[in-house]
């Protein structure tokens, strides 16, 4: 609407009340006039900022928009790069068009030894020779950069199995990101909730989307109550670290990501009460990229209740 409109309909509204009772036409009064809604302000900017920070660490350079490939490794030895026709093992959508070759010994450990003359980095210094390449299971995973550190290569650890992926600044995922949609913010979404915690070491049976299943740490379960029921959801991670929960519901394939959507808290205050904001629940990184092994939810966690609240799904842009 035209800013002129927009003032000229806000005059006639400020003088109606005025013209209404010119004609003794108030209607009753204040007492018959609903009183508008009150809107927790400080909650609505928080909730804002939360979903700013969210897209922000989606389009980071090595964000999970960023993804252009994950490769097993099914031989003990791999060319890699970007080129067609010159014995590539593997072959990139990004890089050097011959960048070295991937190996793995014996005692089952990776090894990368750089092509001769091709400009790249391993954990951010310059790469001369052949390096060990831990995975991401391992307490520093190695990190091979090219293009000038807008791509990466890491080695994943799957199971038994091994895979490289790859992240590109210039990822069409990443330079065709649409954007992120939500359920309306709703206050009633955020639910207190109990933790009952499990006995030390406790763990779950966790599958990934790659069909890889592990035995993942569980710290407890928190119950919730909504609409007169009670629910609970099994909790991932760490003791006193943040709770991590992977979950589907109602919504799962009708408006929010098939597989399920993530969800975090603080760890239980000293009583066992947890918070609960379910406007904060997010996409997987598969919703985004197809190289992503996101874990799928537990047995218990399978909500029979339509979670109307936080990220909707996501349509990948065409490949």
């Amino acid at each position: 609407m035209r800013f002129g409109r927009w003032v000229g309909v806000a005059m006639g509204m400020a003088m109606l009340p005025a013209m209404l009772a010119g004609c003794g036409g108030s209607g009753g009064g204040d007492a018959d006039r609903q009183a508008a809604p009150k809107v927790d302000q400080a909650f609505m900017a928080e909730q804002q900022a939360w979903r700013n920070r969210r897209v922000e660490d989606l389009l980071r350079p090595d964000g999970w928009t960023s993804l252009v490939g994950l490769h097993w490794l099914e031989l003990k030895a791999h060319y890699i790069g970007s080129g067609a026709r010159i014995g590539n093992g593997v072959r990139f959508a990004f890089g050097p068009e011959k960048m070295g070759m991937v190996t793995r010994d014996d005692a089952g450990k990776w090894w990368f030894t750089p092509e001769s003359g091709v400009a790249l980095t391993f954990n951010g210094e310059p790469l001369k020779g052949r390096v060990a390449l831990p995975s991401d299971q391992d307490p520093e995973p190695g990190v091979i950069g090219f293009d000038e550190g807008k791509g990466l290569v890491t080695l994943l650890k799957r199971g038994d199995r091994h895979a490289l992926r790859v992240r590109h600044a210039e990822a069409r995922t990443r330079l065709q990101f649409a954007g992120l949609s939500y359920w309306p913010t709703d206050p009633s979404w955020r639910i207190p909730a109990r933790f009952v915690p499990h006995p030390p070491g406790k763990t779950l049976p966790v599958a990934d989307i790659v069909g890889t299943q592990s035995d993942s740490p569980s710290p407890g379960v928190v119950e919730f109550e909504r609409d007169g029921r009670t629910y609970r959801l099994e909790a991932l991670g760490e003791a006193g670290r943040e709770l991590f929960f992977v979950f589907a519901d109602g919504t799962s394939g009708h408006g929010s990501y098939p597989a399920g959507r993530f969800l975090e808290a603080a760890w239980p205050e000293a009583d066992g009460k947890v918070m609960l904001d379910f406007n904060r629940a997010y996409n997987p990184p598969c919703a985004f990229t197809l190289f992503a092994t996101c874990p799928l939810p537990p047995a218990g966690n399978r909500l029979d209740l339509a979670i109307d609240a936080g990220e909707k799904n996501y349509k990948l842009p065409v490949q």
